[in-house]
């Protein structure tokens, strides 16, 4: 803390020149104070009026004496019966129930079905590989047996493990550990730590490979939706990006948030259109056209709503909301009517973007529609694109998963191995394969059927 100042030792034009210096001061400090007090009155971000997930929100609690409403009675439901039965057993009626007479002989019909489900003790399948030799009786030198194929010396796991370990790891987010006291446990297969991480890492070349066939899919469309999400790789931050439309989905992990993520995916190749957020790193790829995510916009509406604009924001969050409803049914719509719709979309924009914001946000939600106001409406021209950017949030959600249970990698091929059997498991889910069975084609060298 510095002395006070000795004033007997100033004159005139000292004690002026500190008088301004205190007034600029305070009014710093007080402009300061103004804004701690507009932040503390704005409202909370929630899942509603911003970009936070829905776990990060919360759940309003009932009041005192309140209680949840009693859930209606449904019809109930059971179990179909497998389509294909391993093996079938019929049983004979011996004696009749009410007069105990024999019916062994008497005509009888299947009048009751149902299933016994048992898994079948689970042991490892071992192949042991003798490859005889001996000497030539010609040249006298010694020769061996070429393996089969398929057997050839290496590791001693097979496609089919290698397939479920990536699985577990990469789709259920078991640790190495547990994964191995998992093979342990229910196989009887003794694998360390060491082996799991040398079947993840060779692994990678083989989902690369059909990583790239995906990405050359998805660079032939027309429209590519994209968006990112924080994520940890070592003790730095990085980011998962994903690239998606139609039945193909790329994932990339980077150590970046800006357009080289995006211009290292597309290389020379530009989509006709690109459906994203505002992030700026995702603007400006599109050859003809973008369309931005309109739910991104309703949540902000929203945010500007709370922190009391009751004229702009209201008003733009019904538009918007009405837009994503008139998508939704572009299916039973004519072309001509969607164009109509879009008219009157415009007609009311203009309206509502003369009508002056009551609070800083709404100032702020109405600048953000200005700029974007080119790219509202795409999805009205292009039946092809989506009025929201949600599919990319919904492609990234279990990556989010992924994060939260295993607090992401340690290493950077780990989160490239990842990032691969992501791409393959989001493309085989669009495509109606099961994801083990598209990582077991991944690592066969096979490509994925495309969607019938």
């Amino acid at each position: 803390m510095q002395p006070p100042v000795d004033l007997s030792a100033l004159d005139s034009a000292a004690k002026d020149a500190l008088i301004l210096a205190l007034m600029e001061r305070v009014e710093a400090l007080t402009k300061r104070v103004e804004e701690l007090e507009a932040k503390l009155a704005a409202p909370p971000k929630t899942p509603d009026n911003s970009s936070l997930p829905p776990s990060r929100g919360r759940k309003a609690s009932p009041g005192a004496g309140e209680s949840k409403p009693k859930a209606k009675p449904h019809k109930g439901s059971a179990r179909a019966l497998h389509p294909d039965p391993t093996r079938t057993v019929g049983a004979r009626a011996q004696a009749c129930p009410h007069c105990a007479a024999d019916v062994p002989s008497a005509e009888q019909a299947v009048v009751h079905r149902y299933d016994r489900i048992e898994i079948p003790p689970i042991v490892p399948d071992v192949t042991r590989v003798e490859l005889l030799g001996g000497r030539c009786p010609c040249c006298k030198k010694r020769f061996r047996a070429s393996p089969p194929e398929g057997l050839e010396p290496g590791s001693p796991f097979g496609p089919n493990l290698r397939a479920l370990a990536i699985y577990l790891r990469t789709v259920h987010a078991v640790s190495l550990e547990r994964l191995a006291r998992l093979f342990s446990d229910l196989f009887g297969l003794a694998i360390s730590e060491g082996a799991l991480v040398n079947i993840l890492a060779e692994s990678t070349a083989p989902l690369a490979r059909t990583v790239e066939a995906i990405r050359a899919r998805l660079l032939e469309g027309a429209c590519i939706e994209s968006d990112e999400t924080g994520v940890r790789v070592g003790k730095k931050g990085w980011w998962t990006w994903v690239f998606h439309h139609g039945d193909a989905a790329c994932f990339r992990i980077a150590p970046s948030r800006g357009k080289d993520v995006v211009e290292a995916f597309l290389g020379e190749r530009r989509p006709d259109y690109w459906v994203s957020d505002r992030l700026g790193s995702q603007m400006g790829w599109a050859r003809k056209d973008h369309q931005v995510c309109l739910a991104h916009l309703i949540r902000d509406a929203q945010y500007a709503i709370d922190a009391g604009d009751c004229v702009f924001a209201p008003n733009l969050k019904k538009l918007l909301e009405n837009a994503c409803g008139i998508g939704r049914r572009r299916s039973a719509l004519k072309d001509a009517t969607l164009r109509d719709h879009a008219r009157k979309l415009d007609k009311r924009l203009d309206t509502i973007l003369r009508q002056p914001p009551a609070c800083r946000e709404g100032e702020k939600l109405r600048r953000a529609i200005l700029g974007c106001r080119a790219h509202l409406f795409l999805f009205l021209e292009r039946r092809d694109l989506p009025a929201t950017n949600n599919g990319s949030e919904r492609a990234l959600r279990p990556c989010a998963t992924f994060r939260k249970v295993t607090n992401c990698f340690r290493s950077q091929w780990g989160a490239e191995l990842y990032a691969h059997a992501r791409s393959v498991i989001e493309t085989a889910r669009r495509r109606s394969i099961e994801p083990l069975c598209a990582i077991r084609l991944a690592l066969h060298g096979k490509p994925l059927p495309a969607a019938g």
